[in-house]
């Protein structure tokens, strides 16, 4: 094989694993990538926080895990840089509707951006849960950037259905 039919399966090779990689990430952060919608003021950007979420992202990446037990849904969903009163959550239609508003913490007031990845604004991420719960006993905590949601499992109640001959 002379060398230029090496380097051109070398980069055909290299393509292949950048393809399958990038599909790989979209699969997998699809769900997770949700809209921020930043307040409207209707005129002037007169504040900081103004000017910041006229610029931030519009996108954001608020990963979650589902995990089934035999007793309750226990979700996850990472949301950094919120407090516990900014998320409005509840169960519809056997999905998990959780919604809130990052803002703007001023920190400072002179200086200039010049990266803006991070998205500020009102969200909603929908989570299909594997199982019907209930309200009664469900909780909810937000720790270190973590909304952690317990959902107790609706109660099934089995029963037998004997089978007379005749």
């Amino acid at each position: 094989m002379s060398p230029l039919e090496q380097i051109h399966k070398g980069a055909s090779r290299a393509w292949d694993y950048l393809t399958e990689g990038w599909h790989h990430l979209r699969e997998r952060a699809n769900q997770a990538l949700t809209q921020f919608t930043p307040a409207t003021q209707g005129g002037q950007l007169e504040t900081m926080e103004d000017q910041v979420m006229e610029n931030a992202s519009r996108w954001g990446l608020l990963a979650a895990e589902i995990k089934e037990d035999d007793k309750a849904v226990t979700v996850r969903l990472e949301a950094p840089g919120m407090e516990a009163g900014d998320f409005d959550i509840e169960v519809m239609n056997n999905a998990l509707v959780i919604r809130g508003e990052k803002r703007v913490e001023r920190e400072q007031s002179d200086g200039r951006y010049y990266v803006m990845e991070r998205a500020y604004g009102r969200f909603e991420r929908v989570l299909p849960l594997p199982a019907e719960v209930t309200e009664s006993g469900s909780q909810a905590k937000y720790r270190r950037g973590v909304l952690w949601i317990s959902l107790p499992k609706t109660r099934q109640i089995k029963h037998r259905v004997e089978v007379k001959s005749g």
